[in-house]
């Protein structure tokens, strides 16, 4: 009795520490499988160009705009254009009355080429009376001085031979003397006439023809001032007047716009302003435009608008079959940084800490999610740049990152697939 009772409590312990054994066996299982894994949406950091973009609205201005006004007052004769119009640089575009603007520049024509005539006239005619007369006195006292000088040679050989007396020969000395005196004098009161003489005459002559010139030339202005025409080509805007109305000096007869390039202007925040330079791209779009027009920065105020706190900038851009007009509004976008070639990763990767520090959530190997802190760049769209931390290829979360805890099993589903609530 004894025995079978041993053996019957050594069965019964074998089958507890079995049923032990089993159960822990179980108990092992059933933690393992219930490990949470968390289905996320993942993809790949990859390669390609990223740029910076600055929008802004701008105000369209013509490349160049030209109001002419008359200089002279007078009714309008005739159009030559009509709005709408194209036009080139130096083309006639109006004719005010200018008959009486005609007449005077025929006189005054008239009395430039008789002052001109009476120039060439005193350049060509023969010199003075006085100046006549001058000469001949010169020419005079060089025959006195001729002689008197032969008279001294013959008197000074007579008085060495002992013939002539020392008296005669001072005389004949001083008659030299003489002689020699009026031939500087003639001569010097011909210089005289003749540079202040001619001159004066001369001088005359020029200051009449000039006076004549002035009086044409201006004549000539007056009438070309009738003629309207265009200092730049583009196109006729507005013309608001009528032939044989009165057109007025200060008041525009015709304005003439070139818009085969526009002159976008913004007023951007300073922090914005800062990151732009000349030569910076950009591109323009309108509503109800087919696309964007590029273009370029070329002004960027150096100083603040001082009611606005804002900085001007301007952009130019070509306008091909004039589909932007000037004084409307566009859409600007401002490009003043682009890399290409580099690591970009979707915004919503992106996990943002209390201090300004990013990371994102990578999928490894493992299956695991690992949290690791990232050094991003510029921005576009939903695209951000990484400088530092990821390498091409690898996958990162981009639904699901938010809360998902650091080593966690993850399982990357399909767009379309939650992470459970």
């Amino acid at each position: 009795m004894l025995r079978k009772t041993l053996i019957d409590f050594l069965v019964l312990s074998l089958v507890a520490v079995g049923l032990v054994v089993w159960l822990c066996s179980c108990s092992g299982k059933t933690a393992q499988e219930a490990e949470p894994m968390v289905t996320v949406q993942a993809v790949r950091v990859r390669r390609a160009e990223i740029q910076q973009r600055v929008p802004g609205k701008a105000i369209l201005f013509p490349l160049h705009q030209a109001s002419i006004v008359p200089k002279i007052s007078a009714p309008v004769s005739k159009f030559l254009v009509n709005r709408g119009e194209h036009v080139r640089a130096g083309q006639l575009l109006a004719v005010l009355e200018n008959r009486d603007l005609a007449a005077a520049v025929a006189e005054n024509k008239g009395a430039y080429e008789q002052a001109q005539a009476n120039y060439e006239g005193t350049m060509a005619s023969s010199l003075p009376e006085q100046i006549q007369k001058s000469e001949l006195d010169v020419k005079n006292a060089n025959a006195a001085l001729h002689a008197a000088q032969q008279l001294y040679d013959s008197s000074k050989k007579l008085y060495e031979q002992g013939a002539l007396s020392k008296m005669q020969l001072n005389q004949a000395e001083v008659g030299l003397t003489q002689s020699q005196t009026q031939l500087q004098i003639a001569e010097q009161q011909l210089q005289k006439l003749q540079s202040v003489g001619q001159a004066a005459q001369l001088k005359a002559a020029q200051g009449q023809l000039a006076a004549a010139k002035g009086r044409y030339e201006s004549a000539k202005a007056q009438f070309a001032y009738s003629e309207i025409r265009s200092p730049i080509s583009g196109v006729v805007t507005d013309r608001p007047l009528y032939p044989g109305e009165m057109a007025s000096g200060g008041t525009p007869l015709i304005t003439v716009m070139d818009i085969s390039q526009v002159i976008a202007r913004a007023h951007l925040p300073e922090s914005q302003a800062a990151l732009l330079k000349v030569d910076d791209a950009a591109e323009l779009s309108v509503a109800g435009g087919d696309k964007g027009i590029s273009g370029r920065v070329t002004v960027v105020s150096p100083a603040l608008d001082l009611n606005s706190t804002t900085v001007e900038v301007w952009v130019q851009a070509l306008n091909p079959g004039d589909q932007l007009r000037p004084g409307t509004t566009a859409n600007l976008t401002l490009v003043p940084r682009k890399v290409p070639n580099t690591l970009v990763i979707p915004r919503a990767a992106l996990l943002t800490e209390p201090d300004q520090t990013t990371s994102v959530m990578v999928v490894g190997p493992d299956d695991r999610a690992h949290q690791r802190e990232v050094q991003t760049g510029i921005e576009e769209g939903n695209e951000v740049q990484v400088i530092k931390g990821l390498g091409e290829g690898e996958l990162v979360v981009t639904t699901g990152a938010y809360g998902l805890p650091d080593n966690v099993k993850v399982n990357v589903g399909k767009p379309g697939d939650h992470a459970p609530r």
